[in-house]
């Protein structure tokens, strides 16, 4: 994923957010647990933007945009012009007109301590999705992102002052499970008892300790950033919240 990184020791920037292209520590297994990485980080700003009260929804659920958007909170960070969002054809639609633009969305109605987030999405290929976990704004949040280059990232987010972002790269690399030129899957993330598990298209394919980061609990939500090539055009079919995957 190509997002910008201000990296503090072995990795270089990109633009604004955009995934580095450090090469993490490789896994010896198709699932082993990581082992931390050097600490690295990157700025950014990120502005509000206004959504609407939120509604009410069990603890449990899925969104197939089909509705409204009522216990979705969004933000941009990066590119010049705001990202168009609406609802279309039972889709979440989200057009990035600028490149180097990042779009999240957190649901506001639950946190959860244990918990199993995934979405199918599809979009033109120059640019990343992704599902969040343990969203919290005094401590941080996880991010699972696909790129169109064929890789994956998990990140440590955390604000730093109002308005402004820090991210530690857990780890950025390819899978046989990803194609370049292709953005078109279902990702999941199970986020529990200090462990990640990530999943591509139902196949999970790798676990993840992230004891170090201290994140127990928290929202859940998405992202989707463009990179040079646009306009970017991201859709969501679905958002899953479910108990966690055994």
């Amino acid at each position: 994923m190509k997002k910008l990184y201000l990296l503090i020791g072995c990795l270089a920037l990109t633009s604004a957010c955009q995934s580095a292209s450090a090469t993490p520590q490789a896994e010896a297994t198709p699932i082993a647990t990581s082992t931390p990485p050097p600490t690295a980080t990157v700025t950014q700003t990120f502005t509000s933007v206004p959504t609407l009260p939120p509604t009410t929804v069990p603890l449990f659920f899925i969104d197939e945009f089909n509705s409204d958007l009522g216990a979705w909170v969004s933000f941009q960070t990066g590119g010049e012009e705001t990202p168009s969002v609406k609802l279309e054809n039972d889709l979440l639609r989200i057009d990035l007109p600028s490149p180097n633009t990042w779009y999240y969305a957190i649901h506001n109605a639950h946190e959860y301590s244990s918990i199993f987030v995934s979405a199918e999405f599809s979009g033109t290929p120059a640019g990343s999705f992704g599902v969040i976990c343990n969203y919290n704004e005094s401590k941080g949040w996880y991010e699972f992102n696909i790129a169109s280059d064929g890789t994956y990232s998990i990140l440590f987010g955390q604000w730093l002052v109002e308005g402004i972002a820090q991210y530690t790269p857990i780890a950025i690399e390819s899978t046989e499970y990803l194609k370049a030129g292709k953005l078109d899957y279902e990702i999941g993330l199970t986020c529990q008892n200090n462990i990640l598990l990530p999943h591509i298209n139902g196949k999970l394919f790798r676990k993840v300790d992230v004891t170090r980061y201290g994140l127990t609990e928290g929202k859940v939500g998405i992202n989707a950033s463009s990179f040079e090539e646009v306009p970017m055009i991201a859709t969501f079919d679905w958002f899953k919240v479910e108990e966690p995957v055994e």
